[in-house]
């Protein structure tokens, strides 16, 4: 069987398993009339020959093997961030955006707070809060888990705005049972927190993006926790619950600004068009932060 380099051969789209079968079928049907033997007649050989061409033409089989290799898709995905401009692009965004929604959800606070009438009205109906709470859920579920919506612009900044507005009323009907200088006390301690630990994040070797698990499971703990405090009205049991979220959203806050970073870590696998979901995490980070400093500003006191 001769070889010939002519036309390539995707190997990977399976061509050349055809080929190896046609090879082997052509070997099987041509095996025998090699090993008869051919009288020793001269014009006999001779009328032969053009059949015996005419065979070597089929049993040739053009193969090329060629250095292009198929793109790896997977290894060009995750050296997205191999590039510093692109990395320094998508943590300055990430970084716009949680401070336009920081903004956003303390003017809407402010007002919960300095505006009497409307604190007033609030504390007299309750179910202003309950029926927020709905709408709150399903849009954090479609930023969470609806990948194409989150990275579609402008879908994916109208739900952030919409999600933003809607945390900053829950924020506001929840402040209006402290007083206003507690509310200044934990929103001075969540900033100084946040700076401390961004920076803390940043700087250390630490690899806190391999504790995504354990830090889940405490999650679980601290919610079934906080569900029977719901029946149990005791101070220390409040005040250790507290403690305890604080705590832990500030490991969260350390490991989703490293998710962001990426680099050295273990798990730095967001896309670079993620930058509305990095935004989301860390938000939540804070907002969670500040809802149980402001719970041991309102026990301290």
């Amino acid at each position: 069987m001769d070889l010939e380099i002519s036309e390539p051969i995707d190997f990977s789209s399976g061509d050349h398993q055809h080929l190896v079968r046609k090879a082997a079928d052509s070997n099987i049907q041509t095996g025998p009339s090699h090993s008869t033997s051919l009288p020793s007649s001269e014009p006999q050989r001779t009328h032969e020959e053009p059949h015996s061409k005419t065979r070597e033409r089929l049993d040739s089989y053009v193969v090329q093997i060629s250095e292009d290799t198929t793109p790896e898709v997977s290894s060009s995905l995750g050296n997205l961030f191999s590039d510093s401009s692109v990395r320094r692009a998508f943590i300055i965004k990430v970084f716009l955006i949680l401070s336009a929604q920081l903004v956003l959800t303390g003017a809407i606070i402010s007002v919960f707070i300095f505006w009497k009438g409307l604190r007033a009205w609030v504390l007299m109906n309750a179910w202003f809060t309950y029926a927020i709470f709905p709408a709150f859920f399903v849009v954090l579920i479609v930023l969470a888990c609806c990948g194409n919506l989150r990275r579609q612009v402008p879908v994916n900044y109208i739900l952030l705005g919409l999600f933003t507005m809607l945390q900053g009323l829950l924020l506001g009907a929840v402040s209006v049972f402290y007083n206003a200088e507690e509310v200044l006390w934990a929103t001075a301690a969540t900033a100084l927190v946040t700076l401390s630990l961004t920076l803390f994040a940043l700087q250390t070797k630490w690899d806190f993006t391999m504790l995504n698990g354990m830090l889940f499971v405490l999650l679980f703990i601290l919610i079934i926790y906080g569900t029977l405090l719901l029946f149990i009205h005791a101070y220390w049991l409040h005040l250790l619950y507290a403690g305890l979220g604080t705590v832990l959203f500030s490991l969260y806050l350390v490991m989703d600004v490293q998710l962001m970073v990426g680099g050295r870590h273990h798990h730095s696998d967001l896309h670079p068009e993620e930058y509305i979901f990095a935004a989301l995490n860390i938000y939540l980070d804070i907002i969670n932060l500040f809802l149980f400093i402001l719970q041991l500003t309102g026990l301290a006191r």
